[in-house]
């Protein structure tokens, strides 16, 4: 049961994010779905006893490309002003209902291992997972190709979004 509830709410909160990422209006929005996403699929990492890819998915993924496409997302120039009456009827409830769901979940799986959150990640002495030499060598040998293409994709979309805000900004100095 636990296990299930260790899974269900990271993935629960992952779709939720990506449903935000794909029908928010508002890029800034998109962006904070985008970070929901990627916290959350940190926490299935910590799940998974993969504490330093959570870490980097957490200051590399959710901290400094967001930060980056939000620093993009404000230089293209969203002009849309932000709108303070509710989009959703009953959301603040629909929050604090899903808030109080997560505060519960974690106090119950908390008193049924008598807080003890080792029992939930259990390690052994010689588990390797997850540490740095053992992430390089696969990263830099089987993964590296599919390594350098994903960072080649996020530098070509940077440039691109820096080179649509650069016509855009020459465009209204010609006006």
């Amino acid at each position: 049961m636990t296990e299930l509830l260790l899974f269900a709410i990271p993935a629960s909160m992952m779709i939720l994010g990506a449903l935000i990422v794909v029908f928010a209006k508002n890029p800034v929005h998109n962006a904070m779905g985008l970070v929901l996403t990627l916290t959350s699929l940190a926490i299935l990492y910590i799940t998974l006893n993969a504490t330093f890819v959570a870490m980097v998915q957490m200051l590399v993924y959710a901290g400094a490309v967001m930060t980056l496409f939000l620093f993009v997302i404000m230089m293209i120039g969203v002009d849309k002003p932000e709108q303070s009456k509710e989009q959703i009827k009953g959301q603040k409830l629909l929050i604090s209902g899903t808030l109080l769901l997560l505060i519960s979940v974690v106090t119950f799986v908390g008193l049924e291992n008598g807080f003890n959150w080792n029992l939930l990640f259990p390690q052994s002495e010689s588990s390797f997972e997850g540490t740095p030499s053992l992430l390089a060598s696969a990263m830099f040998t089987s993964w590296v190709f599919p390594f350098e293409v994903i960072s080649i994709l996020l530098i070509v979309a940077t440039t691109a979004a820096l080179a649509l805000a650069y016509e855009f900004k020459k465009s209204d100095a010609n006006d």
